[in-house]
Order: C-alpha cells, then sequence, then structure tokens
C-alpha cells in the first residue's frame, strides 16, 4: 500500500504516504502545527511523533494547548534532570523518575545526600542541555539486550525493572550521552522543556519498602511558560507561607512532641478551643438532620476485628493490646460499635432508618514517613456516622449526604469535587452485593448532575465510595468527606429488621464522614484562611488593650463584661507602646482589638479595630456584644 488515510478529530480525512510518522501528519497540515506538536494521539494512545501511522487510524496532534501535554513536559524533564546528574555526578545510580500532579520527582542512589547548592548546580546543567537542543530518540530492544545495555552503563536498578515488568521487548530514551528505561512518550527535542525548577530533596526508599536502601529524591515542576511556572512558585510560597505546622506554632494551637511520639498531637487552650467549637457546630448539624448521638468503646475484642474482616485486610494499620489475657484492638474505624448498638434490640422497618452519629477517636498505623502535621497522624478524631436503612431508602439516605456535604461545604466556602471508588483487589462480600452498592452511589451521583470521575479499585474493603475532595483557595485538594454503601457487614453481623410482612431482613448500612478527621480539617482551615478564622470558628475574638495603666479598672470591667456574655475575649493591660500591643494581635489574627484610652473610660465605651486595621466607632460594650452576636449569628 503506497498510501494510508487517518482520521482527524473533526472527522475530516489526510492522505499520507505509507510509513509516514506523526510528525508527518503534523508537516502535511502546516509548519506551524509542525512547530508546536509535542507528540501524538493515535486511537487514543499517546505516542511520540516519530511513531508510524497504519492506514485508518484517528490521529490527534499534541500541542501545548493539549490537556495532555503537561505530563509529557513533566516526565520529560525529569529525564532532562537525571542527565544532568549523571553529568554531575557520574558515580550516581538512576531508578525511576515520573511525573506527579504538580512536577516530576527522580530517585538516585549515591553515597553523599544531594545539598540545596547541588540543586542550584543541576538546574543549570538542566537550562544549559534545554538550550542545546537534543533530540530525544526511542527504541525498542528485546528484554535481555536491554538487560546487557544498562548493565555495561553499571546501572544496576534498570536490570530490576525490566525483569519486574516481564515484557519481551522494552523501550529506552536517548538524548546525548544518557539512556533511560522508559514507556513514553516524550518531547522530540529538549528545547522544548522552557520552564522548570527544582524544589527539594528527600529520602525515599528504593520501591518504598524501607528495608531497601534509602535513596535521594529529588522534586521538581515544570510547566508549558515560564508565566505558568512563576504563578505556581508564587502559590508555593503562599503555602509555605499558610503552613498549619508554622502557623500552629505561631497562634499557640497545638504542638508535636518526640517525647509523646510522632503522628500523636498535643492541643493547646486556643487549638482545643477551635476544635470544641467545630465539634459543637457538628453536633448540631446532625441532630438538625435526624442523627443520633452515640460513643462506643477506644478497645473491642479482636475476634469481632476478624469477623468484620478488618483483622484480615487491615490489621497493618491497627494496634493491639492484651487485657486479662484477652486480646483487643484499637479502633480504627467506629463502624463495630455502632452496629452493637443497633443489634442491641429487635428493629423494625418503622424504625428505620437509623442514623447514629459519633465524634469517635480512632488510632491508626501509619508509616512515620507519611506523617505530616494534623494532615497525616495517627490519633484523630472522626465525624463518622452509620445509617443502617432499607434498601428502598438507600437513594435517598444517599443524597441526605451529598446533601449535608453541600451545605456544610458552603459554610467554609470550600468548592469540592467528586469521585466514585469501585471494588479494590483485597475486598469482601460478593459480586452481587458489590454491584448493588456501586450502583447506588452511581445512581445518587447522577441525578445530582454534578460531574464526578471513576477512580477504579480504590474503594474500602467491604463496600465502593464516594470521595469528596475540597478545594482550598490555592486551588488544592483536600479529601474529607466519604460515602461508603455496605452490603456485607450487615450480613456478618446478623443485622436484620422486621418487614411490613413480619419477614427478617437485612438493612444496607452507609458508612461516612462530612468533615472526616477534625485534626486534618483544622489543617486545611488554617491554611485555607491563613489563621485567620472567620469570628464564629475564632478561638479569641477580642482582646481589651489599655493606651496607659489608668485605664486598666475599667479594662477589666469590660473584660468580665464580655466574659459573662460568651464573648471569648483576652485582655492585655501590659504597660507596651499600644502599637506594639495591637501589632501583637494582629500576628496572633485576633479579629477584634477593643482599644481603651481615657475618652473611652469617660464615657463608658469601647473602640474597636478589626485585624487588618480598620477602625469602628465608639461604642458601649452591650452595643459591641449585639454587633459580635449579630456576626456569628451569620453563619448559622
Amino acid at each position: 500500500m503506497s498510501q494510508i488515510n487517518v482520521t482527524l478529530p473533526d472527522g475530516s480525512k489526510r492522505e499520507l504516504p505509507a510509513g509516514a510518522t506523526v510528525a508527518d501528519l503534523a508537516a502535511s497540515i502546516g509548519a506551524g502545527l509542525a512547530k508546536a506538536a509535542l507528540a501524538g494521539q493515535v486511537n487514543g494512545e499517546l505516542v511520540d511523533l516519530s511513531a508510524s501511522l497504519a492506514d485508518g487510524a484517528t490521529v490527534a496532534i499534541i500541542t501545548e494547548k493539549s490537556p495532555e501535554a503537561l505530563e509529557i513536559i513533566r516526565h520529560s524533564t525529569s529525564h532532562l534532570m537525571a542527565q544532568a546528574v549523571k553529568e554531575l555526578f557520574p558515580a550516581a545510580k538512576v531508578t525511576i523518575g515520573p511525573a506527579i500532579e504538580n512536577g516530576f520527582y527522580y530517585d538516585f542512589d549515591v553515597e553523599t545526600p544531594f545539598t540545596p547548592e547541588d540543586l542550584e548546580r543541576i538546574e543549570q546543567r538542566m537550562a544549559e542541555l534545554s538550550a542545546a537542543g537534543q533530540t530525544l530518540e526511542r527504541k525498542v530492544l528485546p528484554a535481555a539486550d536491554a538487560i546487557a545495555f544498562f548493565e555495561q552503563m553499571g546501572e544496576p536498578y534498570k536490570k530490576e525493572l525490566i525483569q519486574d515488568i516481564g515484557a519481551e521487548t522494552v523501550s529506552i530514551y536517548s538524548q546525548g550521552a544518557f539512556a533511560d528505561l522508559c514507556r513514553g512518550p516524550h518531547v522530540p527535542n529538549t528545547n522544548k522543556l522552557k520552564a522548570f525548577k527544582l524544589l527539594s530533596i528527600a529520602g525515599a526508599y528504593w520501591r518504598g519498602n524501607e528495608n531497601n536502601r534509602m535513596l535521594q529524591r529529588i522534586y521538581g515542576t515544570a510547566f508549558v511558560d515560564k508565566k505558568e511556572l512563576e504563578a505556581y512558585l508564587h502559590r508555593l510560597e503562599e503555602a509555605k507561607r499558610r503552613d498549619h505546622r508554622k502557623l500552629g506554632r505561631e497562634l499557640d494551637l497545638f504542638s508535636f512532641s518526640d517525647e509523646v511520639g510522632p503522628g500523636f498531637a498535643i492541643w493547646h487552650p486556643k487549638g482545643a478551643m477551635l476544635r470544641t467549637l467545630l465539634e459543637d457546630f457538628e453536633r448540631k448539624e446532625h441532630v438538625k438532620r435526624g442523627y443520633d448521638i452515640v460513643v462506643g468503646p477506644q478497645i473491642l475484642k479482636t475476634e469481632l476485628w476478624q469477623r468484620s474482616g478488618h483483622y484480615d485486610n487491615y490489621r497493618e494499620n491497627m494496634y493491639f493490646t492484651e487485657v486479662d489475657e484477652q486480646s483487643f484492638g484499637i479502633k480504627p474505624m467506629n463502624c463495630l460499635a455502632h452496629m452493637m448498638i443497633y443489634k442491641s434490640q429487635l428493629r423494625s422497618y418503622r424504625d428505620l432508618p437509623q442514623r447514629y452519629f459519633e465524634l469517635g477517636t480512632v488510632h491508626r498505623h501509619e508509616r512515620a514517613g507519611v506523617l505530616h502535621g494534623l494532615l497525616r497522624v495517627r490519633c484523630f478524631t472522626q465525624d463518622d456516622a452509620h445509617i443502617l436503612c432499607t434498601p428502598e431508602q438507600l437513594d435517598g439516605e444517599i443524597k441526605g449526604v451529598l446533601k449535608f456535604v453541600s451545605d456544610v461545604m458552603s459554610i467554609f466556602g470550600f468548592e469540592f469535587e467528586m469521585e466514585l471508588s469501585t471494588r479494590p483487589e483485597k475486598s469482601i462480600g460478593s459480586d452481587e452485593d458489590w454491584e448493588r452498592a456501586t450502583n447506588a452511589l452511581l445512581g445518587a451521583l447522577k441525578d445530582t448532575g454534578r460531574p464526578f470521575d471513576i477512580n477504579e479499585g480504590d474503594g474500602a474493603f467491604y463496600g465502593p465510595k464516594i470521595d469528596i475532595k475540597l478545594r482550598d483557595c490555592l486551588d488544592r485538594r483536600w479529601q474529607c468527606a466519604t460515602i461508603q454503601c455496605d452490603f456485607t457487614l450487615p450480613e456478618r453481623f446478623d443485622l436484620t429488621y422486621v418487614t411490613s410482612e413480619g419477614e427478617r431482613k437485612r438493612p444496607v448500612m452507609v458508612h461516612r464522614v462530612i468533615l472526616g478527621s477534625i485534626e486534618r480539617f483544622i489543617g486545611v482551615l488554617i491554611e485555607h484562611f491563613a489563621g485567620n478564622f472567620p469570628l464564629w470558628l475564632a478561638p479569641v475574638q477580642a482582646v481589651v488593650l489599655t493606651v496607659t495603666d489608668n485605664q486598666i479598672p475599667y479594662a477589666q470591667e469590660v473584660f468580665k463584661h464580655l466574659r459573662a456574655a460568651g464573648i471569648r475575649v483576652q485582655e492585655d493591660l501590659r504597660n507596651e507602646k499600644l502599637n506594639f500591643k495591637i501589632r501583637e494581635a494582629q500576628l496572633q489574627k485576633i479579629p477584634y482589638m477593643l482599644v481603651i484610652g481615657d475618652k473611652e473610660v469617660e464615657h463608658g465605651t469601647v473602640t474597636p479595630r478589626y485585624r487588618d486595621g480598620k477602625n469602628l466607632h465608639a461604642m458601649k460594650p452591650e452595643e459591641f456584644i449585639a454587633f459580635i452576636e449579630s456576626e456569628v449569628k451569620e453563619h448559622n
């Protein structure tokens, strides 16, 4: 065949010589497209520009404007970084270097850890290699030949990867003197990589196994152009400024201690007040929606965890202890006690749904390497609830939880995204029950009219789930709310209800959280608001400031009056300059400063000043109390 025909995304056909590549197609359309082309998409699969086309293929040209471009650029930049490292540190052994959500990383086996100064040198060499305009070439080799190739290069990790892949052939990309095992695709030339930045260094075990050798991981990011890169770097700086660990110390909210152990937060008075306000809000919102508040024990017999499947499927994340020669599991979840409450008496269809809510503290063994402030801890409290209902009530209950999530997120000003996570490889329950549960969640999602994604194989071991990821002010995603549908545990624990015909049937159980981990949600709130909590959540709502010692008696009266009215108030009566006191209150993110001088004493007033520097008019303490109460009421 001397000619082939391919179909373009708009449905038009194009005739090309047999053996034509994606690059040839781009050139046949126009010189501008040929110059802008980064890769191709053939029959839905991403390929290099050098890939040959077959007759009848559907082809799209990937340019910088394509949604697929960023991952290709980042993956190619990880290879550029590895080339620079090998040139500057010839003894370094290369391992893997994937693109990730916000950039890329590459792991290296080196004798001496990298330093920040090394990153500067590596980045400079990357810029030189990019400007040199090296062509990236792809070769397909038999696996045995590829192993011999990398052995000759002194790259043992590549040999292990090829053996694990188990394929007859593998692809290798080369640029200059550097070569790497990779599936691709990649940009055609290093001059396409114009906007990148190396960000940090971390340790990482080979294959994520702590029994393997510790490697050095270099993180970086790359974008289509420098403007996008600069915008991202600005967001990173803003994220550092908002880091909840830094603000937690500065605002005296919480701490962690090596003497206590990693992953266990200690809540200081202001932090404890913050979470108390959040938990009180949660209790009120749940009671409004027909939930009963319950409390379960911290430890339950291990045989219960065996019956539920947690012991077989979640044991590595659990802690165990022994009491009176009886094995107990410290709870990582609250569902078992809630099922015991349901099972404590005979239930009729008239009693359903039963909605049990618990601010339950749980313990989970997280590896030390993933612990991260409040966002990943070993002890945390969940706003956990379990709904037991009839199959006919299931759709309404799922939609009720989705509405609950939407209402609460709007109070905090969060947008959110949803995804349906399906059956994982490690799971319990029948295919029929999994299909019923998945269809129930899917149907409720579709009826909301909101977009959602499918996350294959990431459900809980006992049922599929809807994961809800909120977006903060820096457009970061945080996993918080989740809704899980479970036909399996009611079966294992022999939960029943009596139907209108007097028959015994199984209820369905919905596991759900709204905020999720209270610790994680507070961490997200701290960063979202940069510590400037809305008035109703602020641990301290106002501080009384004196100009001189002459106002102390009146200031103390005002303080007591506000505190008696339920205002969370502090006093600063130190013999310091007023501007110094105001500055300290602003650094503590206190919403209102009540300045009291001789004039305020004379007229029995206070002069409020907002934390952004805006001054309000003088008012009586009673007026200020009413003003605060009115502002707080707006969130209800």
